[in-house]
């Protein structure tokens, strides 16, 4: 059949207020860029007339400007999830003026099909090529595209031409069985494929296909400065002191890796340390890092849902696409992030904390525990059950007015029981076989600023005059995030009242 192409304010046309729609992609990466645009410019066009327009708005991760910066400007989302990381959904969340709620990554597209948020009307698809018979080529970015398409009751494609060259191979399109009949997911090594490399989309739901030439537009991340090389550092040697001790196979393991410019330093210290051997990566997004280490032969092959590339990053990759046909697979989010496969191939998890507290429990979402950062992401899919899980952050933020280590963390999202090991600019605790109190005495005396750590061990005392298995003065348990809150720094805290 002949799908027609249409303009982005014809593909807005046909979502209504009130409609779930659903969005190809993860991060920036393969999100659309164009209809979402449209439809804000519709939403503001109502709001004027005095009539109602929001979307509920489902997608694999964060987005970009098009899409939650546009929507969240023209006050277009009733309700959001799984993830965001723009300013404008986070202002927008943080005032009460969209319906946000963090879900870990890995489970949205099970309980969409299962019907817990009702059903999709609208899917918008990035596509990079396509047939009349709906058999659709991503771009860089899966996320939960297999899903939404399935489910959509309409589906509009926005046809990118911004890429070079064809992305036709990279995809690795697999949705597990319905319960209560699944069967294990096929992967015992990074580089299986499983799946087919196109998304088959009935061409009856098609209305239409949108032309857009818009990049990611993911700026490039800042070079490692002396901070982050530092968080680098401690982690890779402490990585090869796992090598060497036979804590890790020889082997090595596979990488996950978060967002961030600390991600990408330790990345690169993988990369130059020669006692780290050459290593695969199963992760939810790749960054410039990742690209520069396959050149130089250190990372072999990383299974990914999401190119996360800057601009420029991905025009290099296009240019030599083929170098990287046999070493890159992209995956839906519930496979790149599937707590089964991530268990099987022991990962070595590598994320980022707001917060931690001296007892190893972190806060990656909620700043003095209210205001809502980005969500939890990924994070929890690979931790939980990775072989080894680290969490890192730098020991102090503003100049030194908080300390990113506090007795209590204001906001929980990895507990203790998820997290093996937590890394600053000082040092590294492996808190591994410990007790509370041995953990906190590892995390003082290794992550805590030395600004901080008379403070630390005041509070420890003070919490152990109460006993039990977790000492904990409730009263003082917050009184570095009231200082911060009363006087603008932290270091101002006072357990006197408290004795």
């Amino acid at each position: 059949m002949s799908i027609p192409f249409i303009s982005a304010e014809e593909a807005a046309s046909y979502i209504k207020n009130g409609d779930n729609v659903g969005l190809s992609g993860f991060t920036a990466s393969g999100t659309p860029k164009v209809v979402t645009v449209a439809l804000a410019e519709k939403a503001k066009a109502l709001h004027e007339n005095g009539q109602p327009f929001k979307i509920n708005l489902f997608t694999g991760a964060s987005t970009n400007d098009h899409v939650d910066g546009e929507l969240s400007r023209a006050d277009a989302i009733a309700i959001r999830t799984p993830y965001q990381g723009h300013k404008d959904s986070r202002a927008k969340a943080n005032s009460q003026g969209m319906n946000y709620f963090d879900l870990h990554l890995s489970h949205l597209s099970q309980d969409l099909r299962y019907g817990f948020y009702g059903d999709i009307d609208v899917a918008i698809i990035e596509a990079t090529e396509m047939s009349p018979n709906g058999e659709v080529i991503l771009g860089a970015g899966l996320g939960m595209a297999p899903t939404v398409a399935q489910m959509a009751k309409k589906v509009i494609i926005e046809y990118s031409s911004y890429y070079r060259n064809s992305f036709r191979g990279f995809h690795d399109i697999y949705v597990p069985e319905d319960l209560p009949n699944r069967r294990e997911i096929p992967i015992y090594k990074p580089n299986d494929r499983i799946g087919t490399p196109v998304l088959k989309i009935d061409p009856k739901k098609i209305i239409g296909v949108v032309p857009s030439n818009a990049s990611e537009s993911i700026a490039p991340f800042t070079a490692p400065d002396e901070l982050t090389q530092r968080i680098g550092d401690n982690i890779c040697n402490f990585l090869v002191e796992q090598l060497r001790t036979g804590k890790l196979p020889k082997e090595f393991l596979p990488i996950q890796s978060g967002v961030g410019n600390v991600a990408n330093a330790v990345l690169y210290g993988l990369g130059e340390n020669p006692e780290i051997p050459q290593f695969d990566m199963y992760t939810e997004v790749i960054q410039d890092a990742v690209m520069k280490l396959m050149e130089e032969g250190k990372c072999r092959f990383a299974s990914t849902c999401a190119l996360t590339f800057s601009d420029e990053a991905m025009l290099h990759f296009m240019d030599n696409i083929d170098f990287f046909r046999d070493k890159v697979l992209m995956r839906p989010g519930e496979i790149s992030n599937n707590p089964e496969v991530v268990r099987r191939l022991g990962l070595i998890a590598m994320n980022t904390a707001l917060e931690a507290d001296i007892y190893g429990n972190v806060n990656s979402t909620h700043v003095m525990g209210t205001k809502m950062m980005n969500g939890i992401g990924g994070s929890a899919d690979f931790s939980r059950n990775a072989y080894l899980s680290i969490f890192s952050c730098p020991s102090i933020q503003k100049g030194g007015k908080i300390s990113t280590i506090v007795p209590m963390v204001s906001h929980l999202d990895h507990s203790e029981h998820s997290v093996k090991v937590i890394a600053t600019e000082q040092g590294v605790a492996d808190l591994r076989g410990k007790d509370p109190r041995q953990r906190a005495e590892t995390i003082i005396e290794n992550c805590v600023h030395p600004m901080y750590k008379e403070l630390m061990w005041d509070y420890v005392k003070l919490a152990n005059k109460g006993g039990g298995h977790t000492p904990h003065n409730l009263g003082a348990a917050f009184a570095l995030h009231q200082a911060l809150q009363e006087k603008g720094d932290m270091l101002q805290a006072d357990f006197g009242k408290f004795a």
